[in-house]
C-alpha cells in the first residue's frame, strides 16, 4: 500500500492540524519514488562504490532537505521550518546508528562489496514502508486522547535507558544470525545456498527453488528495521504533531543512507559515545512528551519550545562527536617506554669495577 494511500486513510478519520494538502503529499510521494527509483537505476549493475560517488551523492541527499525546509519557511513560517528541521536532525542522528547495525549485519552475512548497496537500498524501502505504517497508527492514536504523549514519552525514555545501559556495559555490539527468528523461519521452509549468485534472490538449486544468502541479508535488514521504527516514530512525534512532518522528516533522513554508509563506514566504529548521546536525545524528546501530556491537565506546567530542543539536540551530537575523537587520540598515543635512571658518578664508577 503506498504511503500516500495510508496516511491519507488516517488523515480522514480524524482532523489533524497538518500542513500536508493533497497536492502536497502527491507532489512529495511523487518525488519520493522517483529519488527511489533514481538509486533502483543506479544499483542495476553491482560495483564497488569509490568514496568520490558516495561523497557527491551524500551532498545531494543532505541539500534536498535544506532546500524543502526553505521552502516550508517560506510557505509556512518559521514555526514549521523549525519543527522540520528539529525532527530531521533527531531522524538522521537515529539513522546513523542504524547504520552501524546495517554494517554488523552486511559483515555477518559476508555481503560481498559490490551488493551492500542493494543491500542497503532495499532496507531503505522497506524503513519507508514500515515508517508509513506506524506514522499513520501514531496519528490515529494522538486523535483518540492526550495519553497517546504520555505512551510515546514512556516508549522513548524506556529505549534511551536501554541504549544508555548497553553503552556503559562496554560490551561490542554483535549480530548472531542464527538467533534471528525470520532467517530461521525462511531456513525452515527454503533451502539456502552457500554462495551468493550476483544480485538475485533466488535461483535454481538442485531441481528446487532456493535462496540465496543475499535475500536472507535483506530479510534480516527489513526485521531490524521494525525495531527501528518503534523508537523513531515516537521521537519525532515529540517534536512536531503534523504526520506530513514526520513522514517528510523520515524520508529526507532515509533516503541518503545508501551513499552515506560508504562515508561513515570507516568512521562509524570511531563513534564510540554516539549511543550514550542518542541515549539523552531519545530521553529528552521521551520528557518533552511527558510535559507536554501534563501541561494540558495542569497548565502551570512548563513545556520545552521546539527552539530550545533543536539546540539541545545538536549540543549533544556535537558533544559526544568531540568526546569520541578525543578518547581515540588518547588511546592512539603509544606508552612511552620507562625512562632510564641516571647514575651518580660513583654509581658509574663502582659498575665500571670489574667483578672479582
Amino acid at each position: 500500500m503506498p504511503a500516500e494511500t495510508v496516511l491519507s486513510s488516517a488523515l480522514s478519520t480524524a482532523d489533524l492540524e497538518t500542513i500536508g494538502s493533497p497536492q502536497l503529499w502527491t507532489i512529495t510521494v511523487a518525488g519520493l519514488l522517483l529519488l527511489l527509483a533514481v538509486d533502483f537505476a543506479v544499483t542495476r549493475r553491482p560495483h564497488e562504490v569509490r568514496m568520490r560517488e558516495a561523497v557527491g551523492w551524500s551532498i545531494f541527499y543532505l541539500a534536498l532537505p535544506l532546500i524543502f525546509g526553505v521552502y516550508v519557511w517560506g510557505a509556512f513560517g518559521s514555526g514549521v521550518a523549525t519543527e522540520f528541521f528539529t525532527g530531521y536532525v533527531v531522524e538522521k542522528s537515529l539513522s546513523v546508528d542504524n547504520l552501524f547495525v546495517f554494517m554488523l549485519l552486511l559483515s555477518a552475512f559476508a555481503v560481498p562489496a559490490a551488493l551492500a548497496q542493494r543491500v542497503l537500498l532495499y532496507g531503505i524501502v522497506g524503513a519507508l514502508v514500515l515508517r508509513a505504517i506506524f506514522i499513520a497508527l501514531g496519528a490515529a492514536v494522538l486523535q483518540s486522547g492526550t495519553w497517546a504523549f504520555l505512551l510515546f514519552g514512556g516508549i522513548l525514555i524506556i529505549t534511551a535507558w536501554k541504549i544508555l545501559k548497553d553503552a556503559l556495559s562496554g560490551e561490542d555490539q554483535k549480530v548472531d544470525i542464527s538467533a534471528m527468528r525470520s532467517v530461521r523461519l525462511l531456513r525452515r521452509f527454503m533451502p539456502v545456498t552457500d554462495d551468493y549468485h550476483g544480485s538475485r534472490l533466488t535461483v535454481r538449486h538442485n531441481g528446487r527453488r532456493a535462496l540465496t544468502p543475499l535475500a536472507l541479508a535483506i530479510v534480516a535488514v527489513f526485521a531490524t528495521d521494525i525495531v527501528f521504527a518503534v523508537d523513531s516514530v515516537p521521537a519525532v512525534y515529540g517534536v512536531t504533531e503534523d504526520p506530513f512532518i514526520v513522514f517528510a522528516t523520515n524520508a529526507f533522513a532515509l533516503l541518503g543512507l545508501r551513499a552515506l554508509y560508504f562515508v561513515l563506514m570507516g568512521v562509524l566504529t570511531k563513534l564510540r559515545h554516539l549511543n550514550h548521546g542518542l541515549s539523552l536525545i531519545l530521553a529528552f524528546i521521551g520528557i518533552k512528551l511527558v510535559l507536554h501530556w501534563a501541561h494540558g491537565i495542569w497548565t502551570w506546567i512548563p513545556e520545552i519550545p521546539t527552539l530550545a530542543s533543536l539546540g539541545f539536540i545538536i549540543a549533544v551530537l556535537l558533544t559526544v562527536t568531540i568526546t569520541s575523537v578525543h578518547a581515540n587520540r588518547r588511546d592512539a598515543k603509544p606508552t612511552s617506554p620507562p625512562a632510564e635512571r641516571e647514575f651518580s658518578p660513583a654509581e658509574r664508577e663502582t659498575r665500571s669495577r670489574p667483578t672479582p
